[in-house]
């Protein structure tokens, strides 16, 4: 029995949702998530409140119960609030900029990087910290991990981009010859 799958999923006042076979669609104020569900999980609408439940009693149907009620929970959450995530960047020389939908980066390389915002995400820029907003928890996330892995941070000095809360274990440099 899943913990996480047998709870209902609370919707805010100012949240559509429409389940429509084995795809759900859910629009708030902050966009508008589609997204598709295995036919072996049951998901249905009663009373501003959605409930999740496995089909039958099979090892894979049990396995996407919870798995599918997050994901829904995620893009409710998504549509109402919103996701965010944030990158500091270390390093001399290291700028980023935004202009339109591209995030435009100098991390120490001889040329630009340019990664292009898929539509839906914002990025904002203070200082030396990237913050990435949009209703897709999954399509931040992916983003983030794209963008850290242009340079991410060496032991020794610390330089590259970091998510925000991540910690770097240190390392000490070479020590001279010892006579």
């Amino acid at each position: 029995m899943s913990r996480i799958g047998k709870q209902p999923i609370l919707l805010p006042e100012k949240v559509d949702i429409k389940i429509d076979g084995g795809s759900i669609k859910i629009k708030g104020p902050k966009g508008e998530l589609h997204k598709s569900f295995s036919c072996l999980v049951k998901v249905e609408l009663k009373d501003k409140a959605v409930n999740v439940k496995p089909l039958n009693d099979s090892r894979e149907s049990r396995g996407l119960w919870g798995v599918t009620r997050t994901m829904i929970s995620n893009m409710v959450t998504g549509v109402s609030v919103g996701f965010k995530k944030s990158l500091e960047f270390n390093g001399v020389g290291y700028k980023a900029a935004v202009s339109g939908s591209t995030l435009n980066l100098s991390l120490g390389f001889s040329h630009q990087i340019d990664h292009k915002l898929p539509l839906g995400v914002k990025a904002i820029i203070n200082k030396n910290i990237i913050e990435l907003e949009g209703a897709d928890k999954e399509l931040i996330g992916q983003i983030a991990a794209t963008i850290r892995s242009y340079r991410p941070p060496e032991p020794y000095k610390g330089k590259g981009l970091k998510y925000l809360d991540e910690k770097i274990k240190r390392k000490a440099g070479k020590t001279g010859a010892k006579k």
